[in-house]
């Protein structure tokens, strides 16, 4: 583990501002939109406002309107609202079923955890973006189902991650002396085995995040995500796509969003990664191991 003296990563300040100055405006989408995303006044007299500026009706638009007259402002941070959501849902999903997974495939050896193993290398060798066009096409597309599609077919690599890992760690000393003293499986898996196992799974969730997100959108998009009038960053994408040229700020403005919440979970994620490999190190930086391995 990296010296507690390294300086701060500028990409983690970044990644983390960006990160929580979105989701707080999310959070607050009532207090800073101004207007009902899904209402439609006078269509004629609002729709394809420019951003701002005023419609016929005298209401001013930061982020202009949409074809229907709807603020483009306010559907942003209301579907923000969904996306951010269902990225974290999703990859909360993931990081249990992969953390699970992994854990007892390497702590409990035998026919188990080869069933596991076995489990996950069918699942990976899936294409995940048919699998998820498949599972939506099924069923009536929802941020429900949005969430459970994502957490099903994201699990794999957190999985596999996680069971290296493990499999290091139950040959290290501490976890045979721990053996020796008549700990169970159960207590050795929670007690040693995950704790320092922990950190490479909060870099992948991280950069999951942004996937997820990202996945969520592309599912929008298609239609196979949350559906309108609910406003989430891909439908509004979607609805945008045939006015790029008249009225390029209804998914120009969903688009930039889209793009900073992505980089900035991989900046988040990036510098993680370089803060616990040792050979990141700055020079003349300690590089120490855990007491507990």
């Amino acid at each position: 583990m990296p010296d507690a003296r390294r300086p701060p990563d500028l990409r983690h300040r970044i990644g983390l501002a960006l990160l929580l100055g979105l989701g707080l405006l999310a959070l607050l989408a009532p207090v800073v939109s101004g207007y009902d995303p899904a209402a439609q006044p006078d269509v004629v007299a609002t729709r394809f406002t420019p951003p701002l500026a005023h419609d016929g009706l005298g209401g001013f638009h930061l982020l202009g309107t949409d074809r229907f007259g709807r603020d483009v402002w306010s559907r942003l941070w209301y579907g923000a609202r969904v996306s951010l959501t269902t990225g974290f849902l999703a990859t909360l999903l993931s990081l249990v079923l992969g953390l699970s997974t992994g854990l007892i495939a390497a702590v409990w050896r035998g026919p188990l955890g080869v069933l596991l193993l076995a489990l996950t290398d069918f699942a990976l060798a899936i294409p995940r973006v048919v699998l998820l066009l498949l599972l939506a096409a099924f069923w009536t597309p929802s941020g429900t189902l949005v969430v459970l599609v994502l957490g099903l077919t994201g699990w794999m690599g957190i999985a596999r991650l996680v069971y290296g890992e493990a499999t290091a760690l139950m040959a290290r000393p501490f976890v045979t002396a721990a053996e020796a003293l008549g700990g169970s499986r159960r207590r050795i898996a929670l007690a040693h085995v995950l704790p320092n196992s922990w950190t490479p799974v909060i870099v992948a969730a991280a950069l999951g995040v942004g996937n997820a997100i990202a996945l969520e959108a592309g599912l929008s998009f298609l239609g196979l995500g949350v559906q309108p009038p609910a406003a989430s960053w891909g439908n509004m994408i979607a609805s945008g796509r045939d006015t790029l040229v008249n009225a390029p700020w209804v998914a120009l403005a969903p688009g930039i969003a889209l793009v900073l919440v992505v980089a900035a979970c991989t900046l988040v994620g990036d510098a993680l990664r370089d803060r616990q490999d040792p050979t990141s190190a700055t020079p003349g930086t300690a590089v120490t191991e855990p007491l507990s391995r």
